[in-house]
């Protein structure tokens, strides 16, 4: 039976090949969105924009904002 599924089933290789790709995708961008590590960083890049003028106090709250909210969301998965 597993060479009449395979022969069968054949067409949807590019399916689930690019279901797969797209899964993969997926995790590298929630790996990267909620790293602490990333996350940090651009909190600090945040401060230093802040300090040297290039942004508000009121763009870098909202962005601060933003991070820690990732940093802490409830939901997200430890990676």
């Amino acid at each position: 039976m597993g060479l009449v599924s395979a022969i069968l089933t054949a067409p949807l290789a590019p399916v689930r090949v690019a279901v797969w790709v797209g899964e993969l995708i997926r995790d590298e961008v929630d790996r990267q969105l909620y790293d602490p590590t990333v996350i940090r960083r651009q909190l600090g890049e945040v401060d230093e924009d802040r300090a040297a003028g290039r942004i508000d106090p009121a763009e870098a709250d909202r962005r601060q904002r933003e991070l820690i909210g990732r940093l802490i969301r409830p939901d997200r998965q430890e990676v």
